[in-house]
């Protein structure tokens, strides 16, 4: 975290997301010391009036979180099935409302009647790995990626991640070009969250060509996402999980981890990387 002094504090006072607090540093106990801390909140996602999921999330880009992660989890399948939203305080947090047209919301309860009596842990219910999340259209074979290109957008992804800078807890979520150049990026103190918002801005712009580049390690639930917005290729820069290797597998998606400069773990489809 980083200490806040007089000439910082006026711009800082901008960011959304970060709250100051007073707090005490091992060996220096009786001296209170103000600093920032990452703001988490609960984010209700209603669809039609219905409530359809409450994620903790940083309070911003919210609108691009309601999109993206209306497009990885299939409730639609193109920005403008969704007719309208609004982005609400509420007493226990922010209500996204969600205008979502008639034919997406009819198969959205459809969805929520066949989930009804699972718990809440994610995979409870599933009965074998083929059940896991929702079919994926297996991806084309389009893009291509020269490795090397990935050095420079590493070393810039903190550039991405204001609240992180400030309180070291948030991740990013990048969109490169074929060339390696980030077109934009998107941070949150969720991983999931920071790719949906990623993932959202993606899909109001003209951008196909390319890969998404994650600060954390690569889930399952990270692999399914980027497949159900047509994503060939994912770089995370910590490890994969052995199920979000057989998603990529099954999905056709390249998956690398490990990504530092001058290295990466290539665990699935090797012949996009150049």
């Amino acid at each position: 975290m980083n200490k806040i002094d007089g000439s910082d504090k006026k711009e800082m006072d901008k960011i959304t997301g970060a709250s100051a607090i007073e707090l005490w540093h091992r060996g220096n106990l009786t001296q209170a010391e103000t600093d920032w801390l990452a703001e988490e909140v609960p984010v209700a996602l209603v669809y039609n009036g219905i409530s359809h999921v409450v994620m903790m999330a940083s309070p911003k880009d919210l609108e691009a979180f309601a999109l993206g992660f209306s497009l990885s989890e299939g409730i639609i399948e193109s920005p403008s099935e969704i007719y309208g939203m609004d982005v609400l305080q509420s007493c226990n947090g922010i209500e996204v409302r969600i205008d979502l047209s008639s034919r997406r919301f009819m198969g959205l309860k459809e969805r929520r009647r066949a989930l009804a009596g699972r718990t809440g842990c994610g995979v409870c219910g599933v009965e074998q790995l083929s059940d896991i999340g929702r079919p994926v259209p297996p991806l084309p074979f389009t893009q291509t990626f020269t490795l090397a290109a990935l050095d420079e957008p590493l070393g810039k992804m903190r550039n991405y991640q204001p609240i992180g800078e400030l309180t070291g807890c948030t991740h990013a979520a990048l969109w490169l070009d074929a060339e390696g150049k980030i077109l934009d990026g998107r941070e949150d103190i969720g991983r999931h969250v920071a790719l949906d918002k990623m993932l959202g801005i993606r899909s109001r712009n003209p951008w196909h060509n390319g890969a998404a580049l994650v600060s954390s390690r690569a889930s399952y639930e990270m692999v399914q996402k980027a497949a159900m917005c047509g994503v060939e290729i994912l770089f995370a820069v910590s490890a994969a999980t052995t199920l979000a290797v057989e998603v990529a597998q099954r999905s056709n998606l390249t998956l690398v981890g490990f990504n530092r400069p001058g290295r990466a773990t290539v665990y699935t489809h090797p012949q996009r990387l150049r």
